[in-house]
Formats: structure tokens, C-alpha cells, sequence
């Protein structure tokens, strides 16, 4: 991040030319072109920020697979062409002094920059690009840019600094040079930067924007503005399509690729879509987190979330965005990626945690998770797996509702608790024998203390009912159900240095568990780390096979690679093709099964 101080110097000059020097307009341009860095920055953002809008852009998309991490971080300082184009402007400023005196307007000098751009800016970037292609040129420069997979509006600044610097003169020869002739304007300037990234973002985008409608009426226009297709196939196939923006220098030297136009026909008319095998259900979380989605910040998005001061300023917006969402009514796309051939979504229901909370908000949300389900039988999805609060037990009895409601549903509905339930156990060690439970009679807490009581171990049930306790304990064969102990306070967990907390710990609650003691959670939030003389595990999760393709985002606080064991048991249920509901209590006798199917598949404990 500290590249960002290479405008400091720029900083320093406007604040000095407006705070001691005369009229204070001496230095205009330095403030100009820190101003149009920043617009440059926002454009290609905004881009970024649209290709990632699955739910507008998915049927339009020309590649369907998502930016994975070794991409984002390859582009990682994407915006440094900025900064060194910056430099590149300083120069010609200070070469030429009487830029500082451009008036705002100037008719003939947008008409001039035009006719430059035309004919002599696309002609040279065309016969440079070309070049760049030879074997010596691309192997040792133009390589690094065609190294991304799936090109994105951030691609278009991961270059070398001697293809910045041709990019500065190519954008130079009309700007600078209409401005030498005495024609140049501040609004000239500004307009044809800003329009020459907008287009390159364009191209880079992978979202195919222009209709193809346009180019029946108008045939001649395709030679005279390229299209996402158009420069998606230059980085596929890199033989063909050079041109800047305009084809029309392809067709001049006969480097068009002959697919160009079908295939943009096809993609503008959203029938390259294509219906995931699997979708993962997932809700915000609380308003600021709201802001790990990709398209915020597409680098933001790729490290595990946690509150950074950047995003306190933007807590307004978020709130104003949950307000949208409030009154939504559908279902949105949040991001996507390949595992073993089939493509895995997830969508969001439009609601934050709290709200699960409400009860005049109950029947809504449900209706939410409703739609969700019929959306993904009608699209031909084989399972979706309910996330969080998506399956409280409160609120439709793990998925149950809709099961019932709908019993001929295509779509299996999948908690993933038995997985959940898994991950948590094997997470004890198998030495240990006596747990300390909170939140004893949940769903998960039910079936980790029948399945740990088989094993021999003492479960210290934390709960108040000992109706709920005894129902329990009465599912347990006979011969262990000794081994199911009702406890109604923290203190009986004292001497007890394994606690499994499914139910949120206050740091007196915590103080009751003796020094060493490991607290293995399945609680969301997390508890805090109070007890420096204990340990804390995270919430239940799996890392994903090797083999997933174009995964480039963290779920929530999870590393990167790693899901939430929920999310892992739905696709544990997808790849091994089993064709029933999982709803309603745990069954602890697939325990197990689930387990070693997970670990077939190549799902990893973290």
C-alpha cells in the first residue's frame, strides 16, 4: 500500500500552491491530474464491480468460470500504471508550462483529438500490440498480461512498465498533441482519458454489454468499436484481434477472427448461461460484512473478512444498501466457482442476521428460502445446502417446511449438520473422556452427545429442561445412556478441560473452565478469546479439493480454500449422488458415512 505515497509529492504541490503562492492556480494541473488518477482508479473499479454482479451479468458472461486467488493476487497492484502514467503527465506539464493555461473548451480540439485517435493512435497501438506478440516480445513483456484466465476490468493494468509507458504515448498523441496546435482543453483532456480506460475496461469486462441488434442495423459499426467478445477471443486464442478499438485495422491487415461476430451474437443474447449442479444458500451477516462481497473490492473479498477502518466510512452506504435489500424480493447470485466438472453457486437471500430474529420477519425470510428452492428445481439444480440461520430449527425445522410443502421437489435440500456434526467430532480427541456441552439440546448438540456417549465418553449436558434432556437421553442405546449427565450450571464444567460451546459464552461464563481447557465451538458468532490460559478452535469447517477452479473468494472469516462445514456437507451430498433430503434432526448413524465420503472426495479438515 505504500506506493500511494508516490503522490505525495503531487499532494504536497497543490497544498502549496493554494495555502502561500498567489491566486493559488499556479499549480492547477498538479491537482488535475491527482484528480484524474482517482477517476481512473473508480472506472476501472466500477468495471470490476459489474463483472462481478452475478445476478445481471451471469447469462452475458463469456467466460462462465470465476477469478481465482492466483489471478487476484497477480494483479494485486494492478492500478500502478496509474500512478506511473501520472508521472508520465508531470512531465509533459512541466515540458510544456502553458498546459497550466488550457481554457475549459475548446470544440475543435475534441474534433482534433478525434481525428488523431483515428489515425494515427489505433494504426500504431495495432502495430506495436502485433509486435508485442513475436516470440521475444511476449515470452519477456506481453506474457504477464495474457496470464490471467479470465480477463476482468483489473486485467487491463497488469503490464509490464514498458507497455505503460507505449500506453501513455498512444493516449499522449492526441491529447498532448491537440494541445500543442493551441487547440487543447481541460474538458478535452479529461474526456478522452477517461473515455479511452472506460473502453478498455469494456473490453477487458468478460461481460458481452453491447446488443447485437445494433450491428444488423449498422453493419459498418462493428468496424468502428470493438466488443468484450471481440478482445475476449485476443486473449483466448492471442493471433488475431489487435486492434485498440476499432476493428477496422484487423480488417485493413486481415486479423479479425472469423468467430468474432457469431460468437457475440450468441453471448448478447444471454443464452450462454449456464445452471449450476449445486447451490449453497447463504444470509449477511451483519451490515459491515456486507461489504465482503465481490463486487465491493475484488482484493477485499479474496482474504478471510474482519473490520478494517476503511470500511467504517462506507457504513452508511451499507446501510442504506440493507434498507434496499430489506424490500427485495429476490434471491441474488453472490459467486461461483468449478469442482470436478460441475459448477457450484451461492446465493444470498436478501436479509441480515438480526432480522432472523424478528418475528414479524419470520414468514418473510422463509418465503425468501422458498423461492430459493423452487428457483433452483426449476433450473435443473441437484442440490442446495441452507447455510446459517437459513435452516433454524425456529424458523422451518432445518429445511423440514419445505420438504413437506413440496414433496415432489427435483432439488435435494441439504443442512449439512451431519458433516457440521462430523467436523466437530473429530476435532475431540479420541482420548478424552468427559465433555463439558453448551447448547446441549440443538441439533447439533443432540447428535454430538448420542454419538461422543457411544464412544464411552461422559457428556456434561448444559440445559435447563429436563424434559428435553431425557428425550434425548432415551435415544441413546441403554447401555450408555449413564453416560448422558444433565447439568444446569457453569460450575459443573470446572474440572472438565474439553468444552463444546454451542451456545454463546460470556467471559464469566468462561472463567469457570479450569486452566487448558479447549473450547471447540459451533456457535456463530464466536466467542471471544478471553482466556489466555486456554485455547479456542474455530468454527466448523473443511478445506475444498485441490482441483476447484476459479474460487476467488473467502467465505466470511474462513483462509482461503476453506468452507463452512455445512457448505462442504452439500457438496459432499452432490458428488456422491445421493438422492435424499437431509432436513430435520441429525441421524447419527451417518455420522460416520459422511465423514469418509468427505475425505474421498479430497474435502480436508483444517
Amino acid at each position: 500500500m505504500f506506493n500511494y505515497l508516490l503522490y505525495g509529492p503531487l499532494v504536497a504541490k497543490v497544498v502549496q500552491s493554494r495555502a502561500w503562492e498567489e491566486g493559488g492556480q499556479k499549480d492547477a494541473w498538479c491537482l488535475h491530474i491527482l484528480i484524474l488518477c482517482a477517476l481512473r482508479g473508480f472506472i476501472h473499479v466500477l468495471w470490476c464491480s459489474y463483472s462481478n454482479m452475478h445476478f445481471l451479468t451471469r447469462t452475458r458472461r463469456i467466460l462462465q468460470q470465476g477469478v481465482d486467488f492466483k489471478q487476484i493476487d497477480r494483479e494485486w497492484h494492478w492500478d500502478n500504471f496509474i500512478i506511473l502514467q501520472g508521472f508520465m503527465a508531470c512531465i509533459a506539464y512541466y515540458s510544456f508550462p502553458f498546459l497550466g493555461n488550457l481554457p475549459l473548451w475548446n470544440s475543435k480540439g475534441c474534433i482534433y483529438a478525434l481525428l488523431l485517435h483515428v489515425g494515427v493512435s489505433e494504426p500504431l497501438y495495432y502495430w506495436i500490440h502485433r509486435s508485442l506478440h513475436s516470440n521475444y516480445l511476449f515470452k519477456n513483456y506481453h506474457s504477464i498480461h495474457h496470464a490471467s484466465a479470465v480477463p476482468q476490468s483489473l486485467t487491463a493494468g497488469n503490464a509490464t512498465p514498458l507497455e505503460h509507458l507505449i500506453l501513455g504515448l498512444i493516449i499522449g498523441i492526441p491529447t498532448l498533441g491537440v494541445s500543442l496546435v493551441g487547440y487543447g482543453s481541460v474538458v478535452m483532456i479529461y474526456g478522452y482519458i477517461l473515455i479511452f480506460d472506460s473502453l478498455r475496461c469494456l473490453g477487458h469486462s468478460n461481460v458481452e454489454v453491447v446488443p447485437h441488434w445494433i450491428f444488423r442495423i449498422f453493419p459498418f459499426l462493428r468496424y468502428l468499436l470493438y466488443t468484450p467478445t471481440y478482445h475476449n477471443l485476443h486473449h483466448k486464442e492471442m493471433d488475431s484481434n489487435f486492434c485498440l478499438f476499432m476493428p477496422l485495422y484487423d480488417a485493413l491487415w486481415n486479423t479479425i477472427n472469423r468467430k468474432s461476430w457469431e460468437l457475440q451474437e450468441k453471448i448478447s443474447s444471454g443464452k450462454n448461461a449456464r445452471e449450476p449442479d449445486f447451490v449453497f444458500l447463504v444470509h449477511c451477516v451483519d451490515i459491515v460484512s456486507s461489504l465482503h462481497v465481490p463486487l465491493f473490492l475484488r482484493s477485499f473479498v479474496s482474504l478471510p473478512f474482519e473490520t478494517r477502518i476503511f470500511l467504517l466510512p462506507l457504513w452508511p452506504l451499507a446501510f442504506v444498501v440493507m434498507l434496499i435489500l430489506w424490500v427485495s424480493s429476490k434471491t441474488f447470485m453472490v459467486t461461483s466457482y468449478y469442482l470436478r466438472g460441475r459448477l457450484h453457486h451461492t446465493w444470498c437471500v436478501p436479509r441480515y442476521g438480526f432480522q432472523y430474529f424478528l418475528p414479524f420477519a419470520l414468514d418473510g425470510i422463509n418465503n425468501h428460502i422458498e423461492d430459493a428452492i423452487l428457483k433452483a428445481d426449476k433450473t435443473g439444480v441437484k442440490v442446495i445446502s441452507l447455510a446459517a440461520l437459513n435452516k433454524n430449527e425456529a424458523l422451518n425445522g432445518g429445511g423440514t417446511l419445505f420438504v413437506k410443502k413440496h414433496p415432489n421437489l427435483r432439488v435435494r435440500v441439504c443442512h449439512g449438520n451431519t458433516l457440521t456434526a462430523a467436523v466437530i467430532i473429530n476435532e475431540i480427541p479420541k482420548d478424552v473422556k468427559e465433555v463439558f456441552l453448551t447448547g446441549a439440546t440443538s441439533k447439533l448438540g443432540r447428535a454430538i452427545a448420542l454419538y461422543l456417549c457411544r464412544r464411552s465418553v461422559r457428556v456434561l449436558m448444559l440445559t435447563q429442561s429436563t424434559e428435553r434432556f431425557q428425550a434425548i437421553q432415551m435415544e441413546a442405546p441403554k447401555e450408555y445412556q449413564s453416560y448422558l449427565v444433565q447439568v444446569t450450571k457453569y460450575q459443573a464444567g470446572q474440572h472438565c478441560k474439553m468444552w463444546v460451546v454451542g451456545k454463546w459464552l460470556t467471559p464469566g461464563q468462561q472463567r469457570w473452565a479450569p486452566p487448558g481447557t479447549h473450547f471447540n465451538q459451533f456457535v456463530v458468532p464466536s466467542i471471544i478469546s478471553f482466556r489466555r490460559d486456554c485455547t479456542y478452535g474455530e468454527l466448523a469447517a473443511m478445506k475444498l479439493p485441490e482441483d476447484v477452479e476459479g474460487l476467488g473468494t473467502c467465505e466470511y472469516t474462513m483462509p482461503r480454500g476453506v468452507v463452512h462445514a455445512c457448505h462442504a456437507g452439500g457438496v459432499v451430498h452432490l458428488l456422491e449422488g445421493w438422492t435424499h433430503h437431509e432436513v430435520g434432526a441429525i441421524d447419527v448413524d451417518k455420522i460416520d458415512p459422511v465423514w469418509q465420503a468427505a475425505l474421498k472426495h479430497g474435502l480436508k479438515p483444517v
